[in-house]
């Protein structure tokens, strides 16, 4: 579905989804999606933050994804890890043998295929622009905090 052209489609997409959302919600939703830039909302538990989320991805058929942040969040948990157990296993084949040049094994181990994607990865490396929904966000510590800056 395309991007609403003006904030009544914007209201009208999200009434689509039994969603109702006040005017000023609507301009921001409007004004993010054609900005193609970040929609930060805060407010009390239970006002729509989330469920505004899950309209937007549904009625713009776009993926969802998900970062719940905590206490002690870290890069890693939130972007991506290496697979260490396949790559111990590349290891253990090129001992055996199988494997023809140091230089490829290292390469190997550092591959793509060897990433393990997190939320922050996935939202970044997907061929439709997703609905990246950073959810308790005043959990994280400011380190996190700063790195999400950067990366968004």
């Amino acid at each position: 579905m395309p991007r609403p052209a003006n904030v009544d489609e914007t209201l009208a997409l999200l009434a689509r989804e039994n969603y109702l959302a006040s005017r000023p919600l609507a301009t921001a939703v409007f004004l993010a999606l054609n900005l193609g830039r970040p929609l930060l909302l805060e407010g009390e538990a239970g006002v729509g933050k989330t469920e505004l989320a899950k309209v937007l991805a549904r009625a713009l058929d776009t993926p969802l994804i998900r970062l719940q942040c905590y206490e002690g969040l870290d890069i890693a948990s939130a972007a991506y890890e290496w697979n260490v157990a396949r790559q111990m296993l590349e290891i253990r084949i090129a001992e055996a043998g199988h494997e023809a040049s140091r230089e490829r094994l290292v390469a190997g181990l550092y591959s793509r295929e060897m990433l393990i994607e997190r939320p922050l990865l996935q939202a970044l490396t997907q061929p439709k622009s997703p609905v990246l929904l950073i959810d308790e966000l005043d959990r994280t510590d400011e380190p996190f905090e700063a790195y999400l800056l950067e990366v968004l």
